[in-house]
């Protein structure tokens, strides 16, 4: 499954608002098989706050450890709060 973050806004910055993007999009998580990866694309993302972040990847990484995949991105907002969250929740993201 691929989950297009932009789907959820340009500027994603509040821990409430990543909290609120994961309960409306969790619906659509039960659709995940077993073995299946779940693709995180930043593409059209402008602000990634590691807030949001945290509150949005920690909760998938918890769920579906390294199925859980980020695409590379060259956006600097992402590539910095990704590593915060790496950080504060020792676990490392795979990166496709």
């Amino acid at each position: 499954m691929k989950i297009k973050i932009k789907k959820f806004g340009t500027l994603l910055t509040s821990r409430q608002s990543g909290k609120e993007a994961l309960a409306a999009f969790e619906s659509s998580l039960k659709d995940v098989r077993g073995d299946e990866e779940v693709v995180i694309d930043f593409d059209g993302v402008i602000t990634f706050s590691p807030s949001w972040g945290d509150e949005f990847l920690t909760s998938l990484a918890k769920r579906y450890g390294n199925r859980l995949k980020l695409m590379s991105t060259d956006n600097p907002s992402v590539i910095a709060s990704v590593e915060i969250i790496e950080e504060t929740s020792n676990f490392k993201f795979d990166k496709i």
